[in-house]
């Protein structure tokens, strides 16, 4: 997204100039000196604008042309006034929740920040050190809109169930700091490397251990990395035992039934309550199984173990798939297999977010 850096001192002045106008006309006229300036090639700013002493200050280029070109469009000067001090206030405040980095002033230049409870992707996003090769791993655009929203730069992100990195390698890219934790030892140390060949532009932390997140001290592990607490949790556990990772008992995916795989997915949780900060977030991304003709809603079950553990259910987002490495190339057999047994073939999981009371 093309950006432009304008002299901030220069431009609020214009700005101040233009709210102070007497006339709907004089405004139209000052707008369309400013929307001249913006559409020089970049580079090539001229004029009041052009950066010099002052404070810089960057904005999106079509955002900004867009709300000269509404308030050149109003019918009253009250209204384009209305519209002149937000462009001041997007240029001169910083207003955010306190949870991330979006500058509510400036809202509309977020557009790649999903809001919607429903998320359509239609292809993973396979650059840099995401390679796919895991099975079961989460698409890396669900942390990385997670960590846009619930996140600041310089943020703590605990992953208790780290499978191939995933999120440590959005959290190099956002620069956050990142704690992941997986029960396999040569996954462990397949995402560790994966991990650290992504490029750290900011410096942060990104860490990988080794080990049952159901029952590792979490508390001595973030306080060893010189953290009090952490921002965001994100858990994607294995989906019971759809798919068998490894043989090891305490593994979700070894669970012998449900209620077991609830318990252990429910120890996770409290482990992981322990060093989540009061008020911040913990995102599950989970799936439902079917067996024995019967659909069991495991999305359903974790948010349960969850909610009963005093948080707030903020949010449950229903992200479409369209193929798994399961089912790949068998689309015509699974609606086969569903036209016979009578249900729907599975095209969706759940990102359910809840916040710390």
């Amino acid at each position: 997204m093309e950006t432009v850096s304008l002299n901030r001192d220069a431009y609020l002045q214009y700005l101040e100039e233009t709210l102070q106008a007497k006339s709907l006309a004089l405004v139209r006229n000052r707008l369309a000196v400013l929307d001249q300036a913006l559409a020089a090639p970049p580079g090539e700013l001229a004029g009041l604008f052009a950066l010099g002493p002052g404070t810089e200050v960057r904005l999106r280029a079509d955002v900004l042309r867009a709300e000269i070109s509404r308030i050149g469009a109003v019918y009253t000067l009250k209204r384009a006034r209305h519209y002149l001090k937000q462009l001041q206030a997007g240029a001169s405040l910083n207003r955010t929740t306190g949870l991330n980095d979006i500058n509510l002033t400036r809202w509309k230049e977020y557009d790649e920040i999903l809001t919607d409870s429903l998320w359509l992707v239609d292809r993973r996003d396979t650059s840099g050190a995401h390679l796919g090769w895991y099975w079961g791993n989460f698409i890396p655009q669900i942390p990385h809109q997670l960590l846009l929203r619930y996140t600041s730069r310089g943020d703590w992100v605990l992953d208790p169930f780290l499978g191939s990195g995933t999120t440590l390698i959005e959290c190099r890219r956002l620069g956050r700091h990142g704690i992941g934790v997986e029960l396999n030892p040569e996954t462990a140390a397949r995402a560790g490397e994966l991990v650290h060949r992504e490029d750290n532009p900011h410096g942060v932390t990104t860490r990988v251990f080794t080990g049952d997140s159901a029952a590792l001290d979490f508390v001595s592990l973030v306080d060893s990395l010189g953290a009090d607490q952490v921002q965001l949790a994100l858990l994607h556990p294995p989906y019971h035992n759809i798919i068998q990772f490894d043989d090891h008992p305490r593994n979700l995916c070894n669970a012998p039934d449900v209620e077991q795989f609830l318990d252990l997915f429910g120890r996770v949780v409290d482990n992981t309550d322990r060093v989540l900060a009061r008020e911040r977030f913990l995102a599950v991304v989970i799936g439902d199984r079917y067996t024995r003709g019967e659909w069991i809603p495991l999305g359903f079950y974790c948010m349960e173990q969850v909610r009963r553990r005093g948080y707030l259910l903020k949010s449950i987002i229903v992200k479409n798939f369209d193929q798994t490495r399961g089912k790949r190339h068998q689309k015509e057999l699974w609606r086969y297999r569903a036209l016979a047994g009578g249900f729907y073939v599975f095209k969706h999981e759940y990102i359910l977010l809840f916040q710390k009371r």
